[in-house]
Formats: structure tokens, C-alpha cells, sequence
């Protein structure tokens, strides 16, 4: 599951990284492209805004065939509050640029699985595929519109990752 997850993670920033390399966040004081893994980062109460935060939420697993495949719903959450010269007017229009960002980022909706706990990282004998993204209505939450998309990563667990 966590290669699957690693090579879907790395997919989208390395994209988003290509399609709109200032969508970046400060993290510990090193700048990095605006996706981000909600298990991987110390979050205070408050997600970034203008960032795309990846939160795994369910996960199946299918044992009826050779190599397990594995089902995992992937929520991308963003938000925004607009910008400051635009007294946060802007903000509606600078959501539907992610939206149209996030729509981007993931095509082609497949990937090489990559084991990227060895150095340099390998890839694997299997490739991940997802479902076009389900988007969630706006949210208003306080000066912020904020949006969620479920996205569902379909792979195979391969000898001696489970």
C-alpha cells in the first residue's frame, strides 16, 4: 500500500511541479511544489491554503487473485482565501484554477509503481491507475472556499509487500 501510495504522491507533485512550478508551500523552512501527504506532514489546525493536501481515507483489498490488487480512496483537499491585493474577491476564481490544476495533474490517470524507500528508487513490476476525480460541493469556512475530490488508486500488492 505505501509504494502505491508513495508513486501517486509523487506522480502529482512532480506534475503539478511541471504545469505551475510558483504553486510551491514553506514546510520547516524549505520551499516545496503545493502537494503535500496529510500522514507525512505536522500540520497545525489549519491546512495550507493553496495547496493540494492528499489524506487517505478507506482502503479494500481484493485476495481473490495472484497479486492482491488493493483499493484506496484518496481525498485531496485545497482551499483558498483568495489574495491579499484582491481583498480574498478573487478567491472563486483562484479555486476553479486548482480545480482545473487538479484535473490536470492527473492525467494520464496511471503510473509506474515506484518503491521509493531505496535509493535510487526502483521501479516496480506493476503500474497504479485511478478514477477521474468526484468533486465535493464549495465550502465556505470562514474567508475560505474549500474543496475536496475523491479519487480512488487501484493497484497490485507485489511479492513481499504486504
Amino acid at each position: 500500500m505505501k509504494k502505491a501510495r508513495d508513486s501517486f504522491y509523487v506522480a502529482l507533485r512532480d506534475r503539478l511541479q511541471v504545469l505551475n512550478s510558483a504553486r510551491q508551500v514553506m514546510i520547516r523552512g524549505v520551499w516545496r511544489p503545493g502537494v503535500l501527504v496529510e500522514e507525512n506532514e505536522s500540520f497545525a489546525a489549519i491546512v495550507p491554503d493553496n495547496v493540494f493536501v492528499l489524506r487517505w481515507t478507506k482502503t479494500l483489498a481484493d485476495e481473490q487473485h495472484a497479486l492482491v490488487r488493493m483499493q484506496q480512496t484518496c481525498e485531496i483537499q485545497y482551499q483558498t482565501a483568495g489574495t491579499v491585493s484582491a481583498g480574498g474577491l478573487d478567491r472563486g476564481g483562484l479555486l476553479t484554477e486548482m480545480d482545473a490544476e487538479l484535473l490536470s495533474i492527473l492525467q494520464p490517470q496511471q503510473v509506474q509503481k515506484t518503491d521509493y524507500s531505496v535509493t535510487p528508487p526502483a521501479a516496480m513490476g506493476t503500474r497504479l491507475f485511478w478514477t477521474g476525480a468526484v468533486f465535493s460541493p464549495i465550502v465556505r469556512e470562514r474567508d475560505r472556499l474549500v474543496r475536496k475530490a475523491e479519487i480512488t488508486v487501484v493497484s497490485h500488492e507485489e511479492a513481499g509487500e504486504l
